[in-house]
């Protein structure tokens, strides 16, 4: 029980929830967006997005895995990075907490997420990453009684780009 950092593909893991870094607009993207849509069946996938979006920053929903592994993606939409000094934090924070609740609330023991905004939105990663992990561990906190493992993909090149050993796993 708890967060792990791991290196792996998110769209092969088998887990009860994968969290896509998704758009407003819940449309297939780029980067780890369209390889969910990809490995999920981009037809499918868009049809039940269709259904839910548009959607706000920080706001999660979520759709069945259809030819994944894992149950379910919850769709969140991270912040566009500015300037660090407009609530990107705070958004990207909910987003991840967002996702969390939805995911504690369709009884998800298992959820792995992608470092959020930290892509095509442009997030500063040694930020994204310490927002990420205190949102996952106060989730984890404040949720004992609830047991739920957390995976946070992290690619090699994010891993040396960050000194990890700073970080309280």
């Amino acid at each position: 029980m708890g967060l792990k950092l791991i290196d792996e593909d998110i769209t092969k893991l088998d887990t009860d929830a994968i969290v896509n870094a998704a758009n407003k607009e819940l449309l297939m993207g780029g980067g780890v967006c369209g390889a969910i849509f990809r490995a999920a069946g981009p037809e499918k996938l868009q049809e039940a997005c269709d259904k839910l979006s548009p959607i706000k920053t920080s706001e999660s929903v979520i759709t069945e895995g259809f030819d994944l592994k894992a149950k379910y993606i919850i769709h969140t939409v991270g912040p566009i990075y500015k300037n660090g000094r407009e609530g990107e934090d705070i958004l990207l924070r909910n987003s991840y907490l967002s996702a969390l609740d939805l995911a504690k609330k369709y009884s998800c023991k298992t959820i792995a997420f992608p470092l959020i905004s930290s892509g095509i939105y442009g997030y500063p990663k040694k930020q994204a990453i310490e927002i990420a992990i205190k949102a996952i561990n106060d989730f984890l906190d404040k949720n004992k009684d609830y047991e739920m493992d957390v995976y946070l993909i992290l690619f090699n090149a994010i891993k040396e780009e960050l000194d990890l050993n700073n970080y309280d796993l």
